[in-house]
């Protein structure tokens, strides 16, 4: 599990595409990220796992400048990290510990979709960027509520049927890419956890009590 709160801007430092793979069923591998970073490394080993722009990755190597994570076909195409480029900035987060504080909220690092920025614009001091989101993540989207946009916890400002504002504070502009980014940019969005666990199980109480012919509960 993740919260959200990025420790730091690693970069990309190499791109391998369609390596082999040893006991991979197809017997290559779609992509392999080596990225550098400084603060992440800290106790970091080889099978860890942290969030590479909100994307649960595990580390399969590491130097004391870098490490590697291989990207699965799933992440491939549920993502953007298949169009990494050498020399790109991305949001590093390692997995929260049990006992420590939850600063931003419960994220799984498992991507939901991808968005893109349709405006940005600076207003008293925040950043605030419109994103047009896909239905499979605007479902669980509500005001206030949290979304994590490129592995950064955010609060929903304004929803519509298209799309989500949200405000970035100045520190989390300057320390993560959510400062660079720019209007047309896409970016990964994982919706709240905890909302889709309730409509699941919501789901699965209507079915029981339809195949009964009545429902209680409604």
């Amino acid at each position: 599990m993740f919260t959200g709160i990025i420790e730091e801007m690693g970069v990309v430092k190499a791109v391998h595409r369609g390596l082999a793979a040893q006991g991979s069923a197809t017997g290559r591998h779609p992509a392999r990220l080596v990225l550098m970073a400084k603060v992440v490394l800290e106790e970091l080993a080889v099978g860890d796992s942290l969030t590479v722009n909100g994307a649960c990755l595990t580390v399969t190597a590491r130097t004391a400048q870098d490490f590697t994570a291989d990207l699965s076909p799933e992440t491939m195409s549920v993502t953007r990290l298949g169009s990494m480029k050498v020399g790109d900035a991305v949001n590093l987060e390692r997995a929260m510990r049990i006992g420590s504080r939850l600063g931003g909220h419960l994220v799984s690092g498992h991507i939901d979709g991808v968005g893109t920025i349709r405006k940005r614009q600076k207003e008293e001091g925040a950043l605030l960027l419109s994103i047009e989101a896909p239905p499979e993540v605007l479902r669980y989207c509500i005001p206030k509520g949290s979304i994590t946009v490129d592995g950064v916890s955010l609060t929903i400002n304004r929803l519509t049927d298209k799309e989500f504002e949200t405000a970035i504070i100045p520190y989390t502009a300057e320390h993560t890419t959510l400062g660079i980014k720019g209007v047309g940019d896409t970016v990964n969005l994982e919706c709240d956890l905890i909302g889709k666990y309730v409509e699941r199980l919501l789901q699965r109480r209507r079915d029981r009590c339809f195949g009964r012919g009545v429902c209680p509960h409604l």
